[in-house]
C-alpha cells in the first residue's frame, strides 16, 4: 500500500516506542510490515536522496509527538516514551494527528513559535528531523498560494531544526561551546571573518569573560563574551548582568555579548538596556536561529530553485 502520511504514523510510532524502540530507525522495520510496504516503496527516497520518504514522515511523527511531551530525548538519536505519552496510549485511542496533539498545551506553544517568522524568534522563540518530509509538515492549506505553503512549510521545519540545535547544544562540552560562540561572531563578521582575532579565556579565573574576538579586523575595539549553557526552565536575572557587567568594567571594556541556552528574565532585560555598556543579549532560540542564518552546526539539506517566465526575454512577439 502507499506509504501513509506522518500523521497517521504518529500513533503507530509511539506504540513502538513503548515496545522499547530506541529510535525512528528502529521502528522502520515494523512500520514496513504494519502497513504492508512494498520493498520498492520501502526504498523510495526523497529528491534529495538522502533518506527514504517512510523514514522522513516516521522522524516527523517523532518529532510531533516529541512536541505534545509524549516523547523525550534524553541523548542524540534516542527517545522514550514519557508518562503522558503511556497515559495516552492507555486510553486507546483510534487515531493521534495534529487535531489531537493539539489538546497539549507545549504542542499549542510550539506551533505557535513554527508559525512565526524570522523576525520574530530573537526574543524566547522555538526540529528538523533527518530529513525535510516528502509532504508538507502541516496540512496544507487550500486558499494559501504555492509560495505562501512552501514559506509556511519552510518556517516549521526551521523551527524544529532550532529545537534540535539546542539540544545538542545542551550536552556540548562547555569549552566547546565557548568555541562555537566565537565561530558564530566571526561568521557574523566579527573579527573580519578570521577566528584568528578571537580568543578563549582560561577556564579559571577567567573573571566572568569566556571570549573575546575583535569588532573589526584591525582590533580597533573587542567585543567580549560570556556564553552559559543553562538548562531551559532556568531565567538568566539581573545579579547574571551585574556580574556580566563587572567583568566588562574591570577589563576596561564597553561591549559584551552573554549567551545563554536559556532565556533571560524581565528585569535582566531592563537592567540592560540602562547600563552604559552596550551589552547584546542572545537567547536560545535566537541563537539557534542565528546559527541557522549564517550556517554554523547546520548544512544545506535540499535546494528548491523557482522560476516564472522572463517578460523581457518575450517583450518582442
Amino acid at each position: 500500500m502507499p506509504i501513509p502520511d506522518y500523521e497517521t504514523l504518529m500513533l503507530p510510532v509511539l506504540r513502538l516506542f513503548a515496545d522499547g524502540a530506541p529510535n525512528v530507525a528502529a521502528c522502520v522495520p515494523s512500520l514496513t510490515a504494519q502497513f504492508d510496504i512494498s520493498d520498492e516503496e520501502a526504498v523510495e527516497l526523497l529528491p534529495s536522496g538522502r533518506v527514504t520518504v517512510l523514514q522522513s514522515r516516521a522522524h516527523w511523527a517523532r518529532t510531533y509527538l516529541s512536541k505534545a511531551g509524549l516523547l523525550e530525548s534524553p541523548k542524540r538519536n534516542q527517545h522514550v516514551i514519557t508518562e503522558k505519552g503511556r497515559d495516552v496510549l492507555a486510553t486507546n485511542p483510534a487515531r493521534i494527528d495534529n487535531a489531537f496533539l493539539d489538546g497539549f498545551e507545549g504542542f499549542r506553544d510550539w506551533r505557535v513559535r513554527a508559525a512565526a517568522g524570522p523576525g520574530d524568534v530573537q526574543d524566547g522563540d522555538a526540529a528538523l528531523p533527518a530529513e525535510v518530509p516528502s509532504s508538507a509538515a502541516v496540512r496544507v492549506d487550500h486558499h494559501q498560494t504555492p509560495e505562501d505553503a512552501m514559506a509556511a512549510a519552510h518556517r516549521v521545519m526551521n523551527a524544529a531544526l532550532r529545537d534540535d540545535l539546542l539540544a545538542l547544544l545542551q550536552v556540548m562540552n562547555p569549552l566547546r561551546f565557548e568555541t562555537l560562540i566565537l565561530d558564530l561572531l566571526a561568521a557574523m563578521g566579527y573579527g573580519g571573518g578570521s577566528l584568528e582575532n578571537a580568543r578563549t579565556t582560561k577556564a579559571t579565573g577567567d573573571g566572568g569573560i569566556d571570549g573575546v574576538i575583535d569588532e573589526d579586523a584591525l582590533g580597533l575595539d573587542a567585543v567580549y563574551i560570556q556564553a552559559k549553557r543553562y538548562d531551559p526552565s532556568y531565567k538568566v536575572g539581573r545579579p547574571d548582568l551585574q556580574r556580566f557587567v563587572g567583568s566588562l568594567t574591570g577589563e576596561g571594556a564597553s561591549k559584551g555579548v552573554f549567551v545563554t541556552t536559556s532565556d533571560y528574565s524581565r528585569d535582566a532585560v531592563a537592567y540592560v538596556e540602562r547600563v552604559q555598556h552596550r551589552i547584546k543579549l542572545i537567547n536560545g532560540q535566537r541563537l539557534a536561529a542565528l546559527m541557522i542564518q549564517y550556517g554554523v552546526g547546520v548544512r544545506t539539506q535540499s535546494t528548491y530553485i523557482i522560476k516564472r517566465v522572463d517578460e523581457d526575454f518575450f517583450s518582442d512577439l
